[in-house]
């Protein structure tokens, strides 16, 4: 029976009806849209199979209860749907007949409903094995697995890796004592038996996804390790290397099972690097895979030629062309062009450097991997073994004595150690203070600090700052530094931050919520504190203390935060000192005129004649400050 015969449709009937008489059913019980990976799953069946199951339609009757000839899908819309998406796409006719099956005598929306409800999806576990059932006896890839049942290959190879599980860990998924996602974790090694012992020692309160990953790959390298990055996985594999892959998670380039043959392939590519250093004229170079500890080996650095005419004419044309693209609006060309300037000016540069040969031919090389997974040369290095001469090449410790402060007078009586310690207790609180409040100060300190850390330079560079969670403690040498200015202003800066924090569920979280400008004054707080200018004696006041800089750099002015007094400095110091300070704040007149007094009202006497002045004793003093104007005078 076809539908060009108007005839009243019988219950039970199995008749093809033309794709295009064939409607949605306003009383079907599914209301949320089928997706359209659905659509395509089913599209790609029916392509290969044909329709499996045929729908259940009712006819449409007009408004006197006659047969218009079209038909509601009660039960298959889903199949009607992605039959329409074949004939859109011209793989068959909007004419396709399919067969369908009448049913009149039942309430279409119940019986819908009933299709939704009583079915019984297979078990994910019934799947995977399926697809591996398909894949093993018919030898079919994924791609052709997926284009069977519409599924994309990528889902197709992660339900034939899970496939591949332990047989006793697949039931135990069955049995629901085992997550789908406990299940996903156990397919990053292919190994059963490792699976089942992992699984069998694990406590349950540690069987988590991360944690039987973790355990699983405990003895692997990760692919974003540096070996793995140096040697890469084509050189890695080609060698006889197996990559175990995890397809449940960003991996990062997967697992390099056999550690100790990429541990082989790097220091061969790292000896040969060496060998071509060797026949460049070094002594000797030495590759490994971890950065050599070379602290005390003495160095020596490459000597800067001038440019040749020829080479100077290259290297301002390159210039040249580089300031005017920087000054033209960016576009992809010119990019790529200041890229390609910054590499041929940066050889040029390179070109200056070279190393005396008599010295090469002492001296040897490392040669290793960084972080990033790049191989690194360091030149230079003496061993004791090399024959070191008295002159020339200087160890890398070897720095030049610091010149002394003119001002310092070696006869003078030296100041008493623990006010000393007092005094650069309070200029190391100011100091830290005045770095909270110029953040891209304190970043570029902190930055100053890691670089001479982290690349080992020795040129005579140190950093007062104490790179680590907190710093000294100032109280023990300056009692009650808590109530001064600076001191104050810490603690408060503290408290807000701690406040703050101890409201944060995490802390990671909630640096991550910060606004750019809350974050540099958090980290300015923290590099603030790291700050330590504390000296335990009066030596020779040499003015180049490492805080010097920093001091200029944040314009630092100690008479803000401290002033000279009888009690805290001229009753604690030599008669000399008093006259002395008395001589720089006011006048040499001054001086003489409380020079017979006795100590108590001399120190009385000295507290008055520099208050307001700004006058400070050395060790609160910026270095290089323009002395005052009776010093000048002097």
């Amino acid at each position: 029976m076809t539908t060009t015969e108007q005839t009243t449709a019988t219950h039970g009937t199995v008749c093809d009806i033309p794709l295009n008489r064939l409607k949605k059913s306003p009383r079907n019980a599914r209301k949320t849209p089928h997706s359209s990976d659905a659509i395509e799953a089913l599209a790609a069946s029916i392509a290969l199979k044909g329709m499996l199951q045929a729908p259940v339609v009712e006819p449409e009757l007009d408004a006197e209860g006659l047969p218009t000839g079209d038909y509601f899908v009660t039960i298959g819309e889903g199949r009607r749907q992605a039959q329409l998406l074949r004939a859109k796409r011209k793989e068959i006719k909007k004419t396709e007949p399919v067969r369908c099956v009448i049913n009149t005598e039942h309430d279409a929306h119940e019986i819908s409903l009933d299709e939704n409800i009583t079915r019984s999806a297979m078990h994910p576990a019934d799947q995977f094995e399926a697809f591996q059932r398909l894949s093993v006896e018919q030898g079919l890839g994924a791609e052709k697995i997926g284009a069977r049942f519409g599924v994309a290959a990528g889902l197709v190879r992660q339900r034939l890796r899970l496939a591949a599980v332990s047989p006793r860990l697949m039931e135990a998924y069955r049995s629901a004592e085992l997550t789908l996602e406990q299940l996903m974790a156990f397919t990053v090694v292919d190994d059963q038996q490792r699976q089942e012992a992992v699984w069998d020692t694990l406590p349950e309160y540690e069987r988590s996804p991360h944690t039987i990953r973790r355990r699983l790959t405990h003895d692997r390298v990760s692919g974003t390790d540096r070996r793995a990055l140096f040697v890469g996985a084509e050189a890695y594999e080609a060698a006889g290397g197996i990559i175990e892959r995890d397809l449940f998670a960003d991996d990062q380039g997967g697992y390099f099972a056999s550690p100790v043959l990429l541990d082989t392939l790097a220091l061969e590519r790292l000896d040969a690097i060496a060998a071509e250093l060797l026949s460049d004229g070094w002594k000797w170079a030495e590759a490994t895979i971890d950065r050599p500890h070379t602290h005390g080996l003495p160095r020596f650095y490459p000597q800067v030629r001038e440019f040749t005419l020829e080479e100077q004419s290259a290297y301002d044309a390159l210039t040249a062309e580089q300031d005017s693209l920087a000054a033209q609006a960016w576009s992809e060309s010119g990019e790529a062009r200041l890229i390609e300037l910054e590499e041929q000016i940066s050889q040029l540069d390179g070109a200056r450097l070279s190393f005396d040969p008599e010295a090469k031919a002492r001296g040897g090389v490392f040669v290793f991997l960084t972080p990033e997974g790049a191989a690194r040369a360091e030149l230079g290095f003496l061993r004791p073994d090399d024959n070191i001469s008295d002159e020339g090449d200087e160890g890398e410790d070897s720095a030049p004595e610091p010149a002394k402060n003119e001002r310092v007078k070696p006869d003078r009586p030296r100041l008493p150690d623990k006010l000393v310690a007092e005094l650069t207790a309070h200029r190391t609180a100011a100091l830290r203070n005045e770095v909270a409040e110029q953040p891209q100060v304190a970043l570029l300190t902190l930055l100053h600090a890691l670089v001479l850390r982290t690349f080992s330079l020795r040129h005579g560079e140190r950093s007062c700052m104490e790179v680590r969670p907190g710093g000294a403690e100032l109280t023990g040498y300056a009692p009650g530094i808590e109530e001064t200015p600076a001191g104050r202003a810490i603690r408060e800066r503290h408290e807000v931050w701690s406040a703050r924090l101890d409201g944060a569920e995490s802390i990671e979280a909630f640096i991550d919520s910060l606004e750019p400008a809350e974050a540099m004054g958090l980290l300015a707080h923290c590099v603030s504190l790291t700050v330590s200018d504390v000296r335990m004696r009066d030596g020779v006041w040499t003015g180049t203390a490492p805080s010097d800089r920093l001091a200029a750099r944040v314009g630092l002015d100690m008479s803000r935060y401290w002033t000279p007094t009888a009690e805290n400095y001229f009753s604690r110091v030599s008669k000399t000192r008093i006259l002395e300070a008395a001589t720089e704040a006011a006048s040499p007149d001054a001086a003489k005129r409380i020079e017979g007094a006795k100590k108590p009202e001399m120190a009385a006497a000295a507290e008055q004649l520099v208050s307001g002045t700004g006058w400070l004793p050395e060790p609160l003093r910026t270095a290089n400050d323009t002395p005052p104007e009776a010093i000048a005078a002097e």
